[in-house]
């Protein structure tokens, strides 16, 4: 055994002459290499961390709390923009340590986004309600909330209204962010296909970018409301698929009829 145990010592010791050799490297080579010790290595690690995390939300506790009475305070004053700061702050401690449901925070954030004045340069969830059209009468077809069906859909992703006319199809989309700066874009190369159109690529979009450009939703249950544009569907077509390439991002037999 201490045959062993001096083995392992050595080396692990011959590990230190690699130049700029870290933290990272070392873990996986003991991993490697001793399956047993990583493993102890990384659960003392994980340990660690949850001690200095727990520390810390204990320590900004105080803070969040401030915040939270700050917020509620300047928004009973009407600040509307000093409110929005504070219950960013608190988000922010929110996301880090998990004080209270962080849904709450999201929705009252969105809701001071306009009492605050974000709508010309704020995040994309602000200009959601520029998506949705005044009037739907120049399209063939309309749909609310259509059921699709495939393999693997995306789960935070959802189409709220697909509009179908003789010049193009407008189909509109939710995506809600799971975590702070959740990024999101559209492949240029997303198209949508029926039975004898052949694959329709997307024409242009509305409020959320072109990989690899990204749009920021800045905290997690937030909404964003976007349009994909493409080519008209011809008058036939019964359902369609939306298809992004490279992407679990999947929408089969979408009603267009």
């Amino acid at each position: 055994m201490k045959k062993v145990m001096l083995t392992m010592v050595l080396a692990l010791t011959g590990l230190t002459v690699h130049a700029q050799w870290n933290n990272w490297h070392t873990t996986q080579a003991i991993s490697s290499g001793f399956g047993l010790l990583g493993s102890m290595i990384e659960s003392s690690e994980r340990k660690k961390a949850m001690e200095i995390w727990e520390r810390e939300k204990k320590q900004y506790q105080p803070t969040f709390k401030e915040a939270q009475e700050k917020a509620k305070q300047l928004e009973q004053q009407e600040n509307w923009t000093e409110a929005l700061e504070k219950y960013e702050e608190m988000a922010k401690l929110n996301c880090d340590y998990g004080y209270t449901d962080q849904k709450g925070i999201s929705t009252k954030i969105t809701s001071l986004y306009e009492k605050a004045g974000r709508t010309e340069e704020g995040p994309g969830v602000v200009n959601n309600k520029s998506v949705t059209l005044a009037d739907y009468s120049q399209y063939r077809f309309t749909l609310q909330n259509p059921i699709s069906k495939g393999k693997k859909d995306n789960t935070t992703t959802k189409i709220v209204r697909v509009s179908c006319s003789d010049s193009e199809t407008r189909i509109e989309l939710e995506c809600e962010a799971v975590f702070p700066d959740f990024d999101v874009c559209i492949q240029p190369g997303t198209y949508i296909k029926s039975k004898g159109s052949g694959k329709l690529r997307l024409s242009s979009v509305e409020n959320i970018a072109t990989c690899p450009t990204c749009t920021i939703i800045p905290w997690p249950y937030q909404k964003l409301r976007f349009a994909l544009i493409f080519p008209a569907l011809p008058a036939t077509a019964e359902v369609f698929d939306l298809i992004e390439p490279s992407s679990d991002w999947k929408f089969k037999d979408i009603r267009c009829k």
